[in-house]
């Protein structure tokens, strides 16, 4: 002990450094298993970095004998950086990411055996990394004409499988699927439990395993072959283990609730001798399971290591603790979780805020409004769960003049056939007379031309119009004619159109969003994410006034999108998913798309065998990671419409709300005589403010509520929740009749009725007391709730 408070007196003095008693604890246990579960904010580096420190220069350990393995390249040069800094005069310690460590085993493996290897991935990090280290770079085609890339390889197996090219989001989920088997070691006859939606996924991963393997004497391997090859070297080799194992006397490993099942075996073997291994982790913020992650090693601790310390770093130092203590209480509906109570010494600092707005579109324009006002971008962040939200909002904030950075750019969307295909039909209005053109959308739009039929018309080489062409010399059938000659017209019209406005005849008039239906049933493309491509066209379209304008925006946001890449460290505003955020942090942060169906989505509702849901508890600890990125102000936002159709808030940003404001909750659902909370009360398992899909108060809804201590309203064909009230809803009050909501603010809502004044009524009152009943046809209103 003495010489734990000698080390860390001097840190304190040297650094600044000071350590909590709990921080402190997980320096001073050195010897045996340790599982140190960090909350955000907590300062698990720091106390790692030290502990590092303290066996070195406190119990005499060699740094070389000290194994630190992370989960990204980034975060083990982020751990050498602090560790040169924290110890300059110290010998460096061997950090690495775990691929690292897999390929060396791998590697060795390898040579041992005899047989030659040709990495097939590269563009990442870790790949070049590999690449660097002695592999080949294996892109595109080998000296024979073959397939050398992991991409080329999916795309021609998908080919000649299905008889289709592989699109981009498909490739990724193809991709996300076969690293997902091989990280959870699925035997052959488990593959199904991966849940990939892309047609013969299964078939095409055997073929590319087998496609890998097919030269013994040069292997084919992507970054989970290190991963695979590595733990059976390991596991078989006796010899091979030992010294591996002689190697080191400590390991430690970071971000351990995003190790996967392979990953957390080779750890585990590493260790096995003298089991003197540091697992720092947060099981709350365990959000990889889509690609393998194994958080449940976690809450099975003490059953491997029955003699292993627990320590809870609790204490978060990041965010104020108005952010803290409702991110605290919000965790606590998971029940597949260590219990801990994070808290904080901070101050209260801005309380949450909650904005709903009329509509999607104006959401974009509203943060381009509030970031207009900030000084320091770099300290603001806009959270999003899906890449494709990015698109509108990099649109809207570069009309507005505000430099934003990407964490992680996605170029996909540029490059999507949908964009492409839209971009035809624009370039099928300036010429008809292209064969090749209309040979890349024939059979996406209403002409129903057959592939028979786009043969012969290939073979025509008048330089006349396409569709005279199919009329003239093609034998089509009886309904095909007067469809191609309306088409032939609807081009022509489209030259002159607005961008917008020619989207729009494209999807409609042209049948091309029909089209996309029947491929989503065919192929299992999913529809909302092509759909949401087309939206996000229409969004760049706005505005703009001729088809060449808006291809010069697409080209112009491209590029835009890439030096978004370089201005890390700029004065910029960053986008990221919100797994992206997992690991930063901000002074203020806005999370949008906050919608139900977003966040949780469908999927995430799916229960297992057993009735749990984990992918909901996943998804709870993915809207936590968003909220504890902030530090001193965090804004939750939502929209009540999106494309014409009513979208709900997302029941987690409901529950927040309940939390934070506890009366609120209490007015709409009431309290049984225990004091626990219906529905959405933040005491209860639940996660929605109303059951998912009841709108307006359903009897359905108001037996819920009164089987859960709430108070259903008199009158049966009232408004009964929050959801129903919204900006532009159309509403009849049992005294005042008729009117338009015009606002909704968090205790009052304001309401236009004919030609009077506007009037202020309370919510709870209207919610209570049924005054408010749902009228047919509500009027459009851009009018903001918040």
């Amino acid at each position: 002990m003495k010489a734990l408070q000698t080390f860390l007196e001097h840190k304190k003095s040297e650094l600044g450094v000071e350590l909590n008693h709990v921080q402190q604890q997980a320096v001073e246990a050195t010897d045996g298993p340790l599982l140190l579960l960090a909350s955000p904010g907590s300062g698990k580096t720091t106390t790692l970095i030290m502990r590092i420190g303290y066996l070195i220069e406190g119990k005499g350990a060699a740094a070389e004998r000290i194994k630190a393995v992370t989960f990204s390249r980034a975060a083990a040069q982020d751990m050498k950086e602090r560790f040169r800094r924290f110890f300059p005069g110290l010998p460096m310690v061997d950090f690495s990411t775990i691929h690292s460590l897999a390929f060396e085993v791998a590697r060795e493996h390898l040579r041992a055996e005899g047989k030659g290897y040709r990495i097939i991935e590269g563009g990442s990090e870790e790949g070049n990394q590999a690449q660097r280290e002695g592999a080949a770079a294996g892109y595109g085609f080998d000296a024979y004409g073959n397939p050398a890339h992991k991409r080329t390889i999916l795309r021609a197996l998908f080919q000649e499988t299905a008889r289709e090219k592989l699109a981009d989001d498909q490739l990724e989920e193809l991709s996300t699927f076969i690293s997902y088997i091989k990280n959870k070691m699925l035997p052959r006859d488990k593959w199904s439990t991966g849940n990939c939606r892309v047609p013969h996924a299964e078939t095409i991963a055997q073929l590319y395993e087998d496609y890998k393997n097919r030269n013994a004497r040069e292997l084919l391997l992507d970054f989970d072959d290190m991963l695979t090859i590595a733990n059976s070297a390991l596991e078989h080799n006796g010899d091979m283990l030992r010294r591996y194992q002689r190697r080191y006397d400590y390991v430690l490993t970071d971000e351990s609730q995003d190790t996967s099942l392979v990953q957390h075996s080779i750890i585990e073997m590493l260790a096995r001798s003298h089991r003197n291994l540091c697992v720092v982790a947060d099981d709350d913020q365990s959000i990889y399971s889509w690609r393998g992650a194994e958080p449940a090693y976690l809450l099975d601790f003490k059953e491997v290591y029955p003699e292993a310390v627990i320590l809870f770093m609790e204490q978060n130092y990041r965010s104020s603790r108005s952010i803290v203590a409702p991110a605290n209480a919000f965790i606590k509906r998971n029940l597949s979780r260590y219990p801990k109570e994070m808290f904080t010494e901070n101050s209260d600092g801005d309380p949450i805020v909650f904005k709903q707005l009329a509509s999607y579109r104006k959401q974009a324009k509203y943060l381009a409004q509030q970031l207009q006002k900030e000084t320091k971008l770099s300290e603001t962040a806009v959270l999003f769960r899906n890449q494709s939200s990015s698109i509108m909002l990099m649109n809207e904030l570069d009309r507005a003049g505000i430099p934003f950075y990407m964490k992680d750019a996605d170029n996909r969307f540029f490059s999507h056939w949908v964009v492409e295909d839209v971009l035809n039909f624009m370039r099928m209005s300036f010429t008809d007379k292209r064969p090749d053109l209309l040979e890349r959308i024939h059979l996406k739009f209403k002409g129903y031309i057959s592939k028979h039929q786009m043969a012969v018309v290939k073979e025509i080489n008048n330089n006349e119009s396409v569709f005279d062409n199919l009329i003239r010399f093609v034998a089509l059938k009886d309904y095909q004619e007067k469809l191609l000659m309306e088409c032939k017209d609807i081009f022509k019209e489209m030259k002159e159109m607005p961008p917008l406005h020619a989207i729009r005849v494209i999807r409609d008039r042209l049948g091309y969003e029909k089209a996309l239906e029947g491929m989503c049933e065919r192929l299992g493309f999913r529809k909302d994410y092509l759909i949401g491509i087309l939206n996000s066209l229409e969004d760049i379209a706005e505005g703009l006034e001729t088809l060449a304008d808006f291809a010069a925006r697409l080209q112009y946001l491209e590029q835009l999108l890439k030096m978004a890449k370089g201005r890390r460290g700029q004065n910029a505003v960053t986008l990221s998913t919100f797994h992206s955020s997992k690991g930063l942090e901000f002074d203020r942060v806005y999370m949008v798309d906050l919608i139900d169906g977003i966040i949780p989505g469908a999927e995430d509702s799916k229960r297992g065998p057993d009735g749990s849901q984990p992918l909901l508890e996943e998804a709870v600890r993915l809207f936590y990671v968003g909220m504890t990125r902030a530090r001193h102000h965090l804004e939750m936002i939502a929209y009540s419409s999106k494309d014409g159709e009513r979208t709900a808030p997302s029941p987690f940003m409901e529950a927040v709300r309940n939390i934070v404001q506890p009366e609120r909750t209490a007015l709409q659902f009431g309290t049984d005589s225990g004091g626990k909370r219906g529905l959405a009360g933040a005491s209860t398992g639940t996660y929605a403010a109303s059951p998912k899909g009841v709108k307006y108060g359903s009897a359905a809804a108001r037996a819920a509520e009164a089987q859960d201590g709430g108070t259903a309203p008199a009158n049966p064909d009232a408004i009964a929740d929050r959801s129903g009230l919204f900006a532009g809803a159309a509403v009849r009050h049992r005294v005042f009749g008729r009117g338009i909501i015009e606002e909704v603010g968090d205790d009052s809502i304001h309401i236009r009725f004919g030609d009077k004044p506007v009037k202020s009524l309370s919510i709870a009152m209207c919610l209570d007391k049924g005054l408010l009943e749902p009228m047919e046809n509500p009027e459009s209103n851009e009018s903001e709730q918040s």
